[in-house]
């Protein structure tokens, strides 16, 4: 076990858990503002959008953060952002200056969703409720909780 590994871990997690849970609670208090987005995107239901939204975000942040079925929580929001970034961030689609911010956001989603992937391919780490879950009981931890080697 390397200690430097470990903290790397939990605070890759944390970091890219970061703007999911900040953009869940930023939905909860804009509920109307961010409905009324989704709707200006063409969304049906743009409210049932918002709550699942947030539960995404600020759920599966929160399991990111805490390492809890850090391998599920990091699937849901690698597909989740992808969806995003197709509607919200639809590039390809614009003109003038929304272009190179659009593409910036869609491109730094890109990087996010890879690092989605590597807590889903690799698990979150030694200092994760995953990996502690298992020890508590007396039992084996969590294979997928495992850190990369």
């Amino acid at each position: 076990m390397n200690p430097s590994k470990d903290v790397a871990a939990l605070l890759g997690r944390m970091l890219l858990a970061l703007i999911f849970v900040v953009s869940g609670f930023g939905k909860i208090g804009n509920f109307a503002a961010t409905a009324g987005e989704l709707a200006g995107k063409g969304l049906p239901l743009p409210e049932v959008g918002v709550v699942l939204a947030i539960a995404v975000e600020l759920g599966g942040g929160l399991m990111l953060v805490f390492g809890w079925k850090a391998r599920w929580a990091a699937l849901a929001l690698a597909v989740f952002t992808i969806v995003a970034s197709i509607f919200f961030h639809n590039f390809w689609m614009m003109s003038g200056e929304e272009v190179l911010t659009n593409q910036i956001m869609f491109f730094k989603n890109l990087a996010m969703i890879g690092g989605m992937l590597m807590v889903w391919a690799f698990g979150p780490g030694r200092y994760s409720v995953d990996r502690g879950a298992g020890a508590a009981w007396g039992g084996p931890t969590h294979a997928d909780a495992s850190p990369a080697r």
